[in-house]
């Protein structure tokens, strides 16, 4: 597996992410929590106009990781990874987990922290930190190299 890592690409991969995070509360007053938006359209709400943003957020993901695929192909491997499998399970794993955990590191994090929410700066670092003992223990006992 290639591991680099730019600069530049990170700073306008996270310019792009606050300002979509920026227009979403701006313009709709919504969180750009990725857990509550997907979760609003496995259990609809009643005003078609949310299900409509969050299925064009959703779809604006798809199309970015897409686009990413297309112009940086070696960017999107899994050459020397778990495997598919291994990624869909852990991503429904997360998944559950934020909505138990009442919100992600996209809301929390992002959203959260940049308005000096005291809930979301210790969810961060509490998704930080298990995030980090998690990746120590795997490696620690040889799960991944």
């Amino acid at each position: 597996m290639v591991e680099t890592f730019s600069p530049w690409t990170a700073l306008a991969g996270g310019a792009l992410l606050g300002l979509a995070a920026t227009l979403l509360l701006a313009l709709l007053g919504r969180i750009a929590g990725i857990s509550g938006i997907v979760g609003g359209l496995v259990v609809p709400p009643s005003a078609r106009a949310e299900v409509v943003w969050r299925a064009l957020f959703v779809a604006g993901l798809l199309v970015g990781g897409l686009v990413a695929l297309f112009a940086m192909p070696s960017t999107m491997t899994l050459d020397g990874g778990p495997g598919i499998t291994v990624a869909v399970i852990a991503g429904l794993l997360v998944g559950v987990g934020t909505r138990l955990g009442s919100g992600c590191t996209s809301g929390h994090g992002v959203c959260g922290i940049s308005r000096l929410s005291p809930r979301s700066i210790v969810a961060t670092m509490t998704f930080m930190g298990a995030g980090a003992a998690m990746a120590f223990a795997v490696r620690a006992l040889g799960v991944v190299r």
